[in-house]
């Protein structure tokens, strides 16, 4: 989890930035997931993304959630599905969330999730490539302004409420693309499982920490809740019926200024809770408060991997 103050940037957000989850490394796992050997008799989960890519993925989870993203908002998981480098169903990611989870919990076998962000306009001097600069939307217009910076003077959309639902409503849109794609490639090698192709066939997550890039100071949170809005409305109208958010209190707190009615369609969505090294501990993180004045639905631990419990 990264420190926060004021607009945080990366220098990959030139091109819109997120960062995926990463396990954690530890000599072992205090206890796995349902059906390894020597496991407990929980039925827990596992989540996977591009740095899984090539390895030996779980066996007998109850159930998968997919990182979409490759480490960037607008970059793609690289074994989603077939590709040049992992060219077989089986190498694909989000075959083996539809095909392999037991369902033996009260999460769906498969779910994803997507890398979030707000980069704004411009980084270190250098206008954001992705960042829109026209789109109506429920907080008005996006448009163009013009800002001038040491290597010239550029037309950019605005650094505004409009034009950042519009980017997170873009990025959502691409994810829904790429999973579509990831589906078609998968099932055109005829593997033994159908793998979903539309939005609806999954419950979605937003993955939302203090590490991507953001805006800062009370405006920038504006800016982050209409981002996260826009994915939401994106993925809802791509056929999503459930999203939800990955995030700790205080990192939510700190992107978007904390949850409450006024804060449309991101209160009360479901919450996914990092930060445990142990089922036991993972299991306690269910009685947190939400931090979305939702539910929480998942916890997560990292040992060798990372492992999920249904709450």
């Amino acid at each position: 989890m990264g420190a926060f103050a004021g607009r945080v940037v990366t220098l990959a957000a030139i091109v819109g930035v997120a960062m995926v989850t990463v396990a954690a490394p530890a000599a072992a796992d205090a206890e796995t997931h349902h059906g390894g050997a020597g496991s407990s008799s929980t039925p827990t989960g596992n989540d996977l993304s591009y740095p899984q890519c090539g390895t030996t993925f779980p066996t007998s989870p109850a159930f998968g959630i997919v990182g979409v993203n490759g480490g960037l908002a607008n970059d793609l998981n690289p074994c989603l599905g077939a590709s040049p480098a992992y060219p077989t169903y089986q190498q694909a990611e989000l075959y083996w969330a539809v095909a392999v989870p037991t369902g033996a919990a009260s999460q769906p076998k498969a779910s994803l999730y997507v890398n979030t962000a707000d980069p704004g306009n411009v980084y270190n001097g250098t206008p954001i490539a992705d960042w829109p600069t026209r789109g109506n939307t429920p907080y008005g217009t996006c448009t163009t302004t013009t800002v001038t910076t040491g290597t010239g003077t550029y037309t950019v959309g605005q650094n505004s409420t409009a034009c950042a639902w519009q980017y997170g409503s873009n990025k959502a849109a691409q994810d829904v693309s790429w999973v579509s794609s990831a589906a078609s490639a998968i099932d055109a090698q005829a593997p033994p499982v159908t793998v979903p192709a539309a939005a609806s066939g999954y419950p979605w997550w937003l993955d939302v920490e203090t590490q991507n890039t953001w805006q800062g100071g009370a405006s920038g949170q504006a800016m982050n809740v209409a981002d996260l809005q826009g994915m939401i409305a994106a993925l809802q109208q791509a056929g999503a019926t459930a999203v939800g958010a990955y995030s700790t209190s205080a990192q939510w707190g700190t992107i978007t200024g904390g949850t409450t009615s006024a804060s449309g369609s991101l209160y009360q969505v479901p919450d996914w809770i990092p930060g445990a090294k142990t089922l036991s501990a993972a299991k306690a993180n269910c009685g947190l408060a939400s931090f979305t004045a939702g539910r929480v639905a998942i916890t997560q631990w990292s040992g060798r991997r990372d492992h999920d419990y249904a709450c």
